[in-house]
């Protein structure tokens, strides 16, 4: 894979990272270890050097195992951000000593010495225009806890608000086919600053990945369905905020479009790819066998330019009103 600065930190990653909310195979309590462990054994085989979890993740079961791997495996060369400020803090429990605790926490579930990304998670709009959160994180930095610190948002104006801190490393966003619009003011502000940008939810929650029917069901404990409406968390991180239906109905304009020589899946990603502010793309994978799909978008040519304005199109046409939740 070919590698891409994050930012201006001195850090070089692989275009394909891995995600690892859903790491250990399923989205909530039910947590496999083993299968975590070779997933990431899966990705680091296959190049992938950036790695991003958060402390609430399966309540830490998602740092721990990949501390464990960490600890076997001994790599000089991975990149592990992980995020902060949703286990025990949200909505208002944002204070010095808390993310500090917090910050401690991660260090001991993933056994380093100190964090290389920490990122605020999606807190809320209010508390990021105080400003006081920035100052705390400064101070971790100072005190060597953390390398880096960056923040993952649920909108362009809380990454516009981030932009505004001295001393961000990188934004986290969702950003793919259905979810363009950090493409217009966002990323060329984030370029112009030296800011790395990491994208999350590549595929739409799987709508981009070209398997989801109007015949497909979800698990209970899948977020597809428990937070398909937006019940628990910001709409947004589900489906990228299309009602279910209209998110196939446009998939289905996607894949008219799919050139014979790959699949949706990557299409989609090189989609992200071909955007220069992109650092790295952190697709998910609940198992071993969907890591080398992921790293293999990053060997696709970059999309012809045609194919970017009628993916434009689909967009302009059967996306950009429906999408819900801040944006």
């Amino acid at each position: 894979m070919q590698l891409r600065e994050l930012g201006r930190t001195g850090l070089a990653v692989p275009e394909i990272g891995l995600g690892c909310w859903q790491l250990g195979g399923g989205w909530r309590d039910d947590w496999d270890d083993a299968v975590a462990r070779q997933t990431l054994d899966t990705a680091y085989g296959a190049g992938v050097r950036f790695i991003d979890t958060a402390d609430v993740y399966s309540d830490g079961a998602s740092e721990r195992s990949i501390g464990a791997f960490l600890a076997a495996r001994r790599p000089q060369d991975v990149v592990v951000a992980t995020k902060l400020g949703r286990a025990g803090i949200y909505p208002d429990g944002y204070t010095r000593a808390s993310l500090r605790e917090a910050t401690l926490r991660s260090i001991e579930r993933l056994g380093v010495e100190r964090l290389d990304l920490t990122q605020l998670h999606c807190v809320p709009t209010d508390v990021l225009r105080q400003g006081q959160v920035f100052e705390w994180l400064r101070e971790l930095q100072q005190e060597g806890l953390i390398r880096h610190w960056g923040a993952s948002v649920e909108s362009v104006e809380e990454g516009m608000i981030c932009l505004g801190q001295d001393g961000l490393a990188s934004l986290q966003v969702i950003f793919n086919v259905f979810r363009q619009k950090p493409a217009e003011e966002l990323l060329p502000r984030a370029a112009a600053q030296g800011v790395g940008i990491i994208v999350r939810l590549p595929l739409a929650s799987g709508l981009l990945g070209g398997r989801i029917t109007r015949a497909t069901t979800f698990r209970a404990d899948d977020h597809r369905n428990f937070n398909r409406d937006g019940q628990h968390f910001n709409v947004g991180e589900t489906f990228a905020g299309l009602e279910l239906e209209r998110g196939i109905a446009a998939t289905e304009q996607v894949a008219a479009l799919v050139p014979p020589s790959m699949t949706m899946a990557q299409l989609a990603l090189r989609w992200i790819l071909d955007h220069p502010a992109v650092s790295v793309v952190i697709p998910g994978a609940s198992s071993p066998a969907q890591v080398q799909g992921n790293v293999d978008a990053a060997g696709v040519a970059p999309l012809p330019r045609e194919l970017h304005a009628a993916l434009a199109e689909v967009y302009r046409t059967h996306v950009r009103e429906y999408v819900r939740g801040p944006y």
